[in-house]
């Protein structure tokens, strides 16, 4: 890819499936079923996560809206495959087109879908829609610097640590965080791809 050579198909809405999990465009429709999987663990009160409260759950998906209307977020609603319900959300956001990259974040699932093949499925998903179709030349993930679940999980996508960004960001209780930055260049894509294929089949086994 030449120096500055943006995306070679501009970031829009689109349905990604595959490895039991389906990424929908996120609406408003999605509300009532998206406050359902938050419940799911009542994970408004992990300090270092954006899932919203209940009460909450309409602004959050109308911010993240907006955010596509301006240009710098695509999100999703995370779908599990075999049932059907709604499991959580996920998102391109700082998409930067004049360069080709983007990262992946607002990434929460339901408690009883954490520590399961969905995080995989989904990051490998984005990742082959980032890189294989938009043209992507990095994407970025970014975290609380003490979201070390956040942090080993970003790891085993096989993402690289950039660095950490000091006195950041605002957490939901109004301190201020640290935040590591990872990525992945379109150079390291196939071999990232073919690790993430590998633990999807061992999962399956």
């Amino acid at each position: 890819m030449a120096p500055n050579q943006g995306f070679l198909h501009p970031p829009k809405p689109c349905t990604l499936s595959g490895h039991g999990v389906r990424l929908e465009p996120l609406s408003l429709s999605h509300a009532e079923a998206l406050t359902r999987a938050a419940r799911d663990g009542e994970l408004w009160n992990l300090r270092v996560t954006s899932v919203p409260e209940p009460d909450q759950t309409a602004n959050y998906i109308q911010a993240a809206l907006d955010g596509y209307q301006a240009g710098h977020m695509l999100p999703f609603v995370v779908i599990h495959a075999g049932t059907g319900q709604i499991i959580g959300s996920t998102r391109y956001h700082d998409i930067i087109t004049s360069v080709a990259r983007l990262e992946i974040g607002y990434t929460w699932y339901a408690k009883s879908h954490q520590r399961s093949h969905v995080n995989t499925a989904c990051k490998l998903l984005l990742m082959e829609h980032a890189f294989d179709t938009l043209g992507a030349a990095v994407v970025g993930w970014r975290t609380d610097n003490y979201n070390f679940a956040s942090q080993r999980a970003i790891e085993r996508l096989g993402a690289k640590r950039d660095g950490i960004l000091r006195h950041h960001a605002l957490r939901r209780d109004g301190t201020v965080r640290d935040t590591v930055m990872y990525s992945v260049i379109a150079g390291e894509w196939p071999e990232v791809r073919e690790h993430l294929n590998y633990q999807l089949k061992r999962h399956a086994c």
